[in-house]
């Protein structure tokens, strides 16, 4: 199977091509980013495909991250696998920003917990918790700082993620450290691929997964009246 990966979540914009029946890493380009990924993202996903000598009628699978992520980030990734879905014929599927970040970790080493994090800013956080096994302990939520220390101060986690660092400064005293910090400012998108992979289709398009509203609103009480 030959997955096209997209993650356009939080500050980089990142593609790759894994081809399930090949040996060694996907084929991938990663730019760091805060904005800009709309420009970026469609010749760096021509320039991937190029480099893996594929076409998009070879492509088997699209994934791509949903969230949670930049509002605007999040839309342009997901766009643009829907689009290329739409084009081609095939599937697209939609994966946990959180949950990419903790895979390689989990494949790594399942035995110690991981805890995603990121820096959902105003003292909170966006945060998953995975166990032995890569079992999900703590679904994905937005917390206040405090409350994501509560979730995340058991058995020396790893914290990985944009708020890991924000996590480990706040850890609580008398608490057993966070045995890594990493705040890696994007999933690894070879991940992104292999979850994609291993993902289970639903039929239905991805959409973002926000986990709160948008800052902007729009301002209703500012509209005209119609005549």
């Amino acid at each position: 199977m030959r997955i096209l990966a997209i993650d356009t979540a939080l500050e980089a914009c990142s593609a790759a091509v894994f081809d399930t029946e090949q040996d060694g890493a996907a084929i991938h380009e990663t730019l760091p980013m805060v904005r800009g990924h709309a420009e970026a993202l469609i010749p760096m996903i021509a320039r991937v495909m190029d480099r893996a000598r594929v076409t998009f009628t070879e492509i088997d699978r699209i994934a791509v991250t949903t969230g949670p992520g930049s509002f605007t980030g999040l839309r342009v990734g997901i766009a643009a696998a829907r689009g290329i879905a739409l084009a081609t014929g095939k599937a697209a599927v939609g994966l946990s920003t959180l949950a990419a970040y903790a895979a390689p970790l989990i494949d790594d080493d399942d035995t110690l917990p991981v805890v995603a994090v990121i820096d959902a800013r105003h003292d909170h956080v966006y945060l998953q918790a995975f166990g032995p096994g890569g079992r999900t302990l703590v679904t994905a939520r937005l917390v206040p700082l405090r409350e994501a220390l509560r979730f995340a101060s058991t058995g020396a986690p790893r914290l990985i993620g944009t708020g890991a660092k924000l996590l480990a400064a706040a850890w609580p005293p008398g608490e057993r450290a966070p045995s890594s910090v990493d705040p890696l400012n994007a999933p690894d998108i070879e991940w992104v691929a292999r979850l994609g992979a291993a993902a289970t289709e639903t039929g239905t398009p991805p959409k973002p997964l926000y986990l709160r509203a948008p800052d902007a609103q729009p301002q209703n009480a500012a509209q005209l009246a119609r005549r």
